[in-house]
């Protein structure tokens, strides 16, 4: 996995973020499989892989077992869409011993790009990513693509919607204002009952851990204390202090109220990557690709890893038998996410983070008083 996630709100938008740390890892995984020199060893090190025997291939196995565990639960716990990609322009044949690994341990296709220009290869990714989210249209890509010959590019699409462990109800009459980056009258899904939660005092957040039908999943919210933008608290935010916040959570009964809402994202995470020290990559007289290709040298660069995403946070649980305990609710702290929040989905075997995101701003009727 990435050793942190990468800071999406290093310059303010107006737009949620979402992402999907796993696909992210596994096809920078794949790419680092098929590369050699420095180019692997700073693949190895974003991904915490020590060496590229033993445990390389064991870093591989656990991104690999992560995705099968997700494929399983799907249509279940919750309905899911993705795809992953490489595309290469006017490249040297990819060998294929990588293409065919690739796919079968990470799913990840090839792709060749067209001889048009920039705008046209940009089309192409688009056109691609619509099919990857399940035919829903994806957020406009801002960044420029820029594709010399010999340019390689990861691309990542993802369609999500969690089934519950328990429906909430939507208050589809009593709509309430939700404090984002733009004020907005949005409807909002109310439950009380028991779960996971923890607030962390000094860092001045809620942490609540809601399953998703079948318990192989769980959505994992961070809420501020107070109306904020996420600033601060993406700063904040590791692996590690995630997990601990996670094992600080105790069952207790929590009123959960929630916009019901869509989070749509598209952007470049080259900027991201180069800070987090993945540099040789993208320079084609140092990039080392020689097991991607063994006409590579001087040619095969990394020119960019795109991602679009989309999240439907919505009241429905999942259908089917389920041996589901009454719930005896006392006295229950209240969770009510009318401002900013982080939300991420993890699987609840491997612990591997399938998404993380953002809802910065709730569609809805809007209101003139803004952050």
């Amino acid at each position: 996995m990435l050793p942190r996630p990468p800071a999406l709100r290093s310059e303010p938008g107006p737009v949620n973020t979402l992402f999907s740390p796993l696909l992210v890892a596994s096809s920078l995984g794949a790419l680092g499989g098929g590369a050699a020199g420095t180019t692997a060893s700073q693949l190895r090190d974003l991904l915490k892989s020590p060496s590229a025997s033993k445990a390389g291939a064991q870093a591989g196995g656990l991104l690999s077992g992560a995705l099968k565990s997700f494929a399983e639960a799907n249509a279940t716990t919750f309905h899911l869409h993705t795809s992953s990609a490489v595309f290469s322009k006017q490249a040297p044949p990819l060998g294929q011993a990588f293409v065919k690994g690739s796919q079968a341990k990470f799913r990840l296709q090839h792709r060749p790009l067209g001889k048009g220009d920039s705008k046209a290869d940009l089309k192409q990714l688009h056109d691609w990513a619509e099919g990857g989210l399940g035919g829903q249209e994806g957020a406009p890509m801002e960044a420029e693509i820029q594709v010399k010959a010999g340019a390689l590019i990861l691309a990542n699409a993802l369609h999500f919607k969690g089934l519950w462990e328990r429906e909430f109800s939507e208050g589809s009459a009593d709509r309430r204002t939700f404090l984002g980056k733009k004020y907005t009258k949005v409807m909002m899904l109310h439950r009380a009952g028991l779960y996971r939660h923890h607030e962390d005092v000094e860092n001045m957040v809620q942490v609540l851990e809601a399953p998703l039908w079948g318990g192989k999943a769980s959505v994992v919210l961070l809420l501020p204390f107070h109306v904020e933008d996420l600033a601060r608290l993406d700063k904040l935010l590791t692996l590690e202090l995630l997990s601990r916040w996670l094992e600080n959570t105790n069952v207790t009964s929590v009123a959960i109220s929630l916009p019901k809402a869509n989070i749509s994202s598209a952007f470049s995470l080259q900027k991201q990557l180069l800070a987090l020290g993945l540099t040789d990559a993208w320079d084609p007289k140092v990039a080392d690709f020689s097991g991607v290709s063994d006409k590579s040298k001087g040619k095969l660069h990394l020119a960019g890893v795109l991602h679009w995403a989309h999240l439907e946070l919505a009241a429905e649980a999942g259908k089917g038998q389920a041996d589901l305990e009454e719930e005896n609710i006392d006295k229950a702290k209240l969770f009510y996410a009318d401002h900013p929040f982080i939300i991420l989905v993890r699987d609840n075997v491997t612990r591997a983070l399938l998404l993380m995101g953002a809802l910065d701003h709730a569609e809805g009727e809007a209101l003139h008083d803004e952050l």
